[in-house]
């Protein structure tokens, strides 16, 4: 076997009896659960925003972006409900670049995977601890959720991933809302597939153990845009995208249709500050259509501190070291903004 096997991670478990969720924090983090539950069951008309970084590369910006959002979801919170982002796991198409907070606590330094875990903890529980938010994080390895299990809201799985088996049984097996990317070929048919899959109950190998899942009714779409043949950006937030997503739910029997929207990736061609009028866009088409106003539960929004993207070697705070994000002012404008809006 063509591999080192350097040394033996603690287990979950042993992770969180080390660095433990106190009392108060999980009564924040339930109720949260709850509210956020009601969005997608159609028993609260508040809108989702999951909005931060692309990737949580350093925990300083990270907390004082979050900070932020503290102060502004206290000024929305009657029709807003704000999960930040804390991706602390990165797809990379080709494997190679910076793959994020768990590989690489510190940017600048080598992979070290025990301290890359215990630095996504401490960041997910000091969002939860002293602003009060339980966030969202990119399911990239079905093997490591547990490690954040008793500390997220909400789950994506990404283009990438969204056809991998392990990502849909284990999809079935979390108690939070879990949104499924259509695929980076844009076939909507694969991301109804998954969502189909993880609403199911499965018995599969997990961890070691055999489990059975009872099947997530909170599993969503997430329309994110897509790439054509020739490698050209497709989007797919538009109504029409949005009308023929909801005669898909329709057709499918599935529990508690939805849809998150990215307003980046393949939807803005990655030119961040199209978010603005794309985020504006999606809330105007709900607006028109009460089937797709009660369809569309949230946005997705690549924010930062700092507008755009900063090369290899800078050390800006605040400014995104992956994909280029909105900054701060136009971010708060824009929270604001949807909020006249809906």
């Amino acid at each position: 076997m063509k591999m080192n096997f350097t040394r033996k991670l603690p287990i979950p478990k042993d992770v969180k009896n080390e660095f433990p969720v106190s009392d108060q924090m999980a009564e924040v983090k339930a109720a949260r659960d709850k509210e956020i539950e009601m969005i997608f069951e159609g028993k609260s008309d508040k809108f989702i925003l999951v909005i931060g970084p692309c990737s949580a590369d350093h925990r300083e910006p990270v907390l004082e972006y979050i900070s932020r959002l503290r102060k502004v979801e206290d000024e929305v919170k009657d029709k807003i409900v704000i999960i930040p982002r804390i991706y602390t796991n990165k797809p990379r198409t080709t494997g190679a670049g910076y793959k994020g907070m768990l590989h690489q606590p510190d940017p600048d330094e080598k992979p070290d995977m025990y301290k890359g875990i215990v630095a996504i903890r401490d960041l997910h529980m000091e969002a939860l601890r002293d602003y009060g938010f339980s966030c969202a994080d990119e399911m990239l390895y079905p093997e490591n959720h547990r490690y954040l299990s008793d500390l997220l809201s909400y789950v994506a799985v990404g283009a990438r991933s969204v056809e991998n088996q392990q990502h849909r049984l284990t999809a079935s097996g979390l108690g939070l809302p879990v949104g499924m990317k259509n695929p980076t070929g844009g076939d909507l048919s694969i991301m109804m597939n998954a969502i189909t899959a993880a609403q199911s109950s499965h018995t599969f190998i997990y961890r070691g153990w055999e489990v059975t899942s009872e099947g997530n009714p909170y599993a969503h779409a997430i329309l994110r845009g897509y790439l054509d043949y020739s490698g050209h950006s497709i989007s797919n937030y538009h109504y029409e995208d949005l009308v023929t997503l909801n005669e898909l739910y329709n057709k499918s029997g599935l529990a508690n249709p939805a849809v998150i929207v990215d307003t980046n990736h393949n939807n803005s061609g990655k030119k961040y500050l199209e978010q603005i009028r794309i985020a504006k866009d999606i809330v105007h088409s709900r607006n028109q259509n009460a089937d797709v106003k009660k369809l569309v539960k949230g946005l997705m929004i690549e924010s930062y501190i700092e507008d755009g993207a900063q090369g290899v070697g800078e050390h800006i705070f605040g400014k995104s070291i992956t994909d280029p994000c909105l900054g701060w002012e136009k971010t708060e404008k824009l929270i604001f903004d949807i909020a006249d809006k809906l």
